[in-house]
């Protein structure tokens, strides 16, 4: 297993070469590991997993009941939910259903109800009613005045994102997959029956090519020859409120959605927070990533008519995230027979939830291009450490601390994160390539405080596993001469 994100490439031909380690790519690395003797390759242009799209979402586990009846999305949706669900319970990646409410705030809204719950029976999904506003009211004794009922949708459900993600790459790596980071596809070629993708630390070469790359995945498409779809990227900022606030809020409380998206929500979250967002912006810039005084006093405004309290409540973080929005209403997953190539592209916020399902229709694809697939295997577990406030945390828990005082020593007071989680985190399958990483590995430095009492000391741990990284690598290369 080989996970790398300096030096040449590795000089050989993979059997399949999985762009972009979001967590659609990641899924499909993972799902590919469990063929025997496959040589497969996750490339990624970031210095980690998860680093784009996969990081900055919502963080909910869809049932689909809102897709288009009969589109790819609901198909994988529906199946990716319980796909899902199951790969996290398993994994120990946190999930809380906590169901959600779609609420009619006027006359219009309140008659697109029935219409949405026809969409959500039509879509396989025939658990969620119509509910008045008195019953809203008791369900949500904190909501803003005004409602005129509900579209009650109890099988939604909160998860986190980055060890989603994170398990996917794990499992794929200690499978004997190569995860290639820093190595954006710059160029793209053929010879010899494979395909040349030039990166600045190499030319990978692999016989069979997935595009996963999200964000990008129209430019890699451009560079296989297509032009399918054109990602245009839509921002979404989002607001993060203190885990005082936690209790403002029950469910996950949605608008009436638009053609834009489903809009601005108010979504407790796994980590005991409270998110208020996003925006839906369409753009150009594919890294504008930047918060806006505009956008966050939209989000206030809309943010105060859906619960009032919360706008009195300290804002602990601001972030945005770049949806891959396309001009088609549905996934653009399509493989190229003759190319050997399967494009996986238009995966916009439902993407986290379908992954698994994704994956399987990927693989299903990468067979009709002539992949000889072997019989399946299972993969061992991979037990994510638990970011969930839900589930004993690591310093809740007297047996770890037991056996291991670091799990006693908290470095970051905020999130309650250990010494003995941080250095679990830095010598993991799939290390972090930044104090970014670590904290969507532990939480470390996303508080309150935003690292402002714990961001040295969290700096240096992060410096010092990275120190031993070296050390370890270094070791492997001289090993391997």
């Amino acid at each position: 297993m080989a996970v790398t994100r300096r030096g040449a490439v590795p000089d050989v031909t993979y059997d399949v070469a999985v762009v972009g380690a979001g967590v659609v790519g990641s899924a499909v690395a993972r799902g590919l590991a469990r063929y025997p003797g496959l040589r497969i390759a996750l490339v990624e242009a970031s210095d980690d997993v998860g680093d784009g799209t996969s990081k900055a979402n919502t963080a909910i586990l869809h049932t689909g009941f809102d897709a288009v009846p009969g589109s790819l999305e609901s198909r994988l949706v529906r199946e990716g939910q319980r796909l899902l669900a199951a790969y996290a319970a398993e994994s120990g990646i946190p999930v809380e259903p906590v169901g959600a409410l779609l609420v009619a705030w006027d006359a219009e809204q309140l008659a697109a109800l029935p219409g949405l719950l026809a969409k959500a029976e039509r879509n396989g999904y025939d658990a969620a009613r119509v509910i008045g506003p008195a019953e809203v009211r008791a369900r949500e004794p904190h909501l803003g005045p005004g409602a005129l009922g509900a579209l009650d949708v109890p099988g939604e459900s909160i998860i986190c994102p980055w060890t989603t993600t994170l398990a996917y790459a794990t499992q794929a790596v200690r499978a004997g997959v190569d995860l290639l980071l820093n190595c954006r596809v710059e160029k793209a070629g053929a010879a010899a029956g494979a395909h040349l993708l030039e990166t600045p630390r190499g030319t990978v070469r692999t016989r069979h090519l997935v595009n996963a790359a999200g964000l990008h995945a129209d430019t890699v498409d451009r560079l296989l020859g297509h032009d399918d779809f054109t990602v245009t990227p839509r921002r979404g900022q989002l607001l993060v409120f203190d885990k005082l606030a936690r209790d403002l809020v029950r469910h996950i409380l949605l608008p009436v959605p638009t053609a834009l998206g489903k809009g601005v929500l108010v979504a407790p979250t796994v980590y005991g927070n409270v998110l208020l967002g996003p925006t839906a912006e369409e753009l150009d810039d594919k890294t504008a990533t930047g918060t806006t005084a505009e956008g966050i006093a939209a989000l206030r405004d809309k943010g105060g008519r859906i619960l009032p309290e919360l706008l009195d409540e300290e804002v602990t973080a601001v972030y945005a995230g770049l949806r891959a929005a396309t001009e088609h209403d549905d996934y653009r997953i399509s493989a190229h027979k003759e190319q050997r190539y399967v494009t996986v592209g238009g995966i916009r916020s439902t993407g986290l939830t379908a992954s698994l399902a994704i994956a399987e229709h990927v693989i299903e694809l990468l067979a009709t291009t002539g992949l000889d697939l072997p019989g399946p295997r299972g993969l061992p577990p991979a037990r994510m450490p638990n970011l969930g406030e839900a589930f004993p945390r690591p310093y809740q828990r007297a047996d770890l601390i037991a056996a291991n005082p670091a799990y006693g020593d908290v470095v970051c007071h905020c999130e309650r994160v250990t010494r003995g989680e941080i250095r679990d985190a830095l010598a993991a399958t799939v290390p972090p390539g930044s104090p970014d990483g670590l904290r969507r590995r532990t939480r470390a430095r996303g508080g309150r405080c935003q690292g402002f009492y714990c961001g040295a000391r969290v700096r240096e741990l992060y410096e010092q596993g990275l120190y031993e990284q070296d050390l370890y690598e270094q070791g492997t290369e001289l090993g391997a001469r």
